[in-house]
């Protein structure tokens, strides 16, 4: 699909800014600006360490509105298991230069791969700096998506994925929705609790950059606080 950003791996993936909803503006004129330590303090080793990675942050137009789409990890895997995230996974070789277009086609292939999207309906408009995960190692480039033409989507392998969901933007930044967890070892991070799940984490710390950035975010209250075994 010409001009979209979009395409089947192995094919040309790049930013196209250009044709975007207008409430998507502010997204990404703060992806053109946002330094790597104002999305997060972890940042990727400077010995060049870490596999290299990318996920999608996919955002549509849903029925109240603008909205985001997120995947559940099956409860099996070794790695984040069960945790809300960000379609997305490590590069392949076939996904090209990792410094250049490779995160763009991973994020993509992912997305196909974990939730049946359909990527020729994705326009790519921004890629955020690079971060790091410390627990799995992983140096995530972050990719920016318009759901430009929506397709059907589900969890294609449940060995990977338990569900496949999307989340309004407007319960995102609803103050009622937000919260801080708290790790069994005692640090914090904000957190949301959305979709009859509590998304927190590496995905929780973006959105709630992004949220920031845009100016989108609503005062919350910060002292609301959820342990991370909320459901016990």
């Amino acid at each position: 699909m010409p001009g979209t950003g979009g395409g089947r791996p192995g094919e040309a993936a790049r930013v196209v800014r250009d044709g975007l909803p207008e409430w998507l503006a502010p997204v990404a004129r703060a992806a053109e600006t946002i330094r790597p330590s104002q999305l997060s303090r972890f940042l990727p080793p400077q010995d060049g360490g870490g596999r290299q990675s990318a996920v999608l942050i996919l955002f549509g137009e849903g029925e109240r509105g603008p909205e985001l789409l997120l995947m559940e990890r099956a409860g099996s895997l070794r790695s984040h298991a069960g945790q809300p995230a960000f379609p997305g996974g490590a590069l392949d070789p076939e996904d090209g230069d990792p410094a250049t277009d490779g995160p763009l086609r991973a994020a993509l292939r992912e997305a196909e791969e974990e939730t049946g999207l359909d990527s020729r309906g994705v326009q790519i408009f921004g890629v955020l700096p690079r971060l790091y995960i410390p627990v799995s190692g992983f140096v995530v480039t972050p990719v920016l998506g318009w759901w430009r033409e929506p397709s059907p989507i589900g969890a294609v392998d449940p060995q990977e994925t338990a569900r496949v969901f999307t989340v309004p933007v407007a319960d995102l930044t609803d103050p009622a929705h937000r919260v801080t967890a708290v790790h069994p070892r005692g640090h914090t991070g904000p957190a949301f609790l959305v979709e009859s799940a509590l998304v927190w984490g590496f995905t929780a710390g973006v959105i709630d950059r992004l949220l920031h950035f845009a100016g989108w975010e609503r005062p919350w209250d910060r002292d609301k606080r959820v342990p991370l075994d909320w459901r016990a």
